[in-house]
């Protein structure tokens, strides 16, 4: 036996996302925005240290405890610059100072931010449709120690971070802010959709917004009508509601349907709060075994019919499941940083990392598997074993051949090749 783990990867997958973010140009970008205070003096640059902090999240590794181990593996090596192609990748303290520190500066917080929005920019400049849907939606991160700012939320019913986050229809994280446990699910709502909305209103796009009961706000609808915005914000029902709608509430007559019975009806509704009318879309269900019906309210300035404005909102759930992916493939809950700024930083690496993999997936994966969640990406094509051979001038990199195959590699490396990126 011949112990040379070093030179043995596990994680070989992770090239093609390198070759799809240098294509993008996230080095120009990491250039542009984020600020090194270190001095002259330094051994790794900050794109190796941000690359490094944010694919071996991509790779399912949760912290920085991984990154003496990493150091030396030869995929984390080669995605670096030449410079720590020998050296080896930074170790656990370097790693931890640089996303605990340099990061949490001011400047560098509000530039990773910038570096994730502009990425996406320019994969949307290659393919973004005319409509842009928008979905916001809140989630609960628990902690287990006493971080600043944690509380307990009743409605999670635990002690926990609250992040706010927006999404395109294309599952791209558009933004995402850490929040104390304990602020409403819409609290901050502006600081991050009305930016968005300026942003897409500028190439000439048409926005709409949907989110669910928490985000119904009188100052919400208003916001969006003023920039004509059109939304699909549920609402909960109430007395008032149920009047509007009573002869469909009455149980269908004869023998039940196994087959849910569904209604729909449109009407105006003015809430006490509310300085004007708007459409409201109710939905009846009456399900085989059960006594009461379910009904659903969508408040709406759609023109479409019921069912449409139906069928459109219940879309939102992708976002859901988005954020699930988030939380379970790049490691979106792993904030156990004491600082409340320090996590916000390992937030602002989940989502570059979880935008990275939906990149990668959205532009570079064939047709067969474009609809892989980003699990089954990191376990399918990111966790393959390769070995490291150098020569004299050259590296070779010998992958396993499994479910990424040469025949899958090569289709990936020209699709990336062939992006019709705009100049500039």
């Amino acid at each position: 036996m011949d112990f040379q783990g070093s030179r043995v990867t596990s994680d070989g997958g992770l090239l093609l996302v390198r070759e799809l973010d240098e294509r993008l140009g996230l080095s120009e970008l990491i250039a542009e925005h984020l600020t090194d205070s270190r001095g002259k003096n330094t051994q790794l640059p900050m794109a190796d240290l941000l690359r490094q902090a944010v694919y071996s999240r991509l790779a399912g590794y949760e912290d920085v405890n991984d990154a003496d181990r990493l150091a030396q593996d030869p995929a984390f090596r080669l995605m670096g610059s030449e410079r720590i192609w020998e050296r080896g990748a930074a170790l656990t303290s370097r790693l931890q100072s640089f996303e605990t520190e340099l990061l949490t500066q001011e400047e560098n917080l509000s530039g990773l931010a910038a570096i994730n929005r502009e990425l996406i920019a320019r994969a949307e400049a290659i393919d973004s449709p005319q409509r842009v849907v928008l979905d916001m939606d809140s989630t609960e991160i628990p902690v287990y120690g006493q971080q600043e700012n944690s509380a307990y939320n009743g409605h999670s019913e635990s002690t926990c971070y609250h992040p706010l986050l927006l999404f395109n229809g294309e599952g791209d994280c558009l933004a995402a802010k850490l929040r104390p446990g304990n602020v409403h699910s819409a609290e901050d709502w502006a600081e991050l959709l009305l930016p968005e909305i300026e942003r897409q209103q500028e190439l000439g796009k048409e926005v709409v917004f949907r989110a669910d009961a928490a985000f119904a706000k009188p100052e919400i609808y208003e916001a969006l009508e003023e920039r004509g915005v059109k939304y699909a914000i549920r609402i909960p029902a109430n007395d008032s509601l149920e009047r509007d709608i009573a002869e469909l509430l009455a149980r269908p007559v004869g023998r039940p349907s196994h087959k849910p019975v569904v209604w729909y009806k449109g009407f105006l509704y003015q809430a006490a709060s509310w300085k004007t009318a708007r459409r409201v879309v109710a939905k009846v269900e009456f399900h085989f075994g059960e006594l009461f019906p379910r009904v659903g309210f969508i408040v709406t300035n759609l023109e479409t019919p019921s069912r449409s404005v139906v069928r459109f909102y219940n879309k939102r759930g992708t976002a859901e499941q988005w954020i699930k992916e988030g939380k379970q493939a790049v490691k979106m809950t792993r904030l156990s940083c004491h600082r409340f700024r320090s996590n916000q930083v390992r937030l602002g690496l989940s989502v570059l990392a979880y935008n990275l993999g939906n990149l990668w997936r959205r532009l570079a994966l064939p047709k067969q598997i474009e609809n892989w969640s980003l699990t089954s990406l990191q376990q399918r094509l990111v966790k393959t074993g390769g070995r490291l051979v150098k020569h004299a001038r050259y590296y070779w990199l010998l992958l396993a051949e499994s479910h990424l195959t040469k025949r899958l590699f090569g289709s990936m490396l020209r699709r990336i090749a062939g992006l019709s990126l705009p100049a500039g």
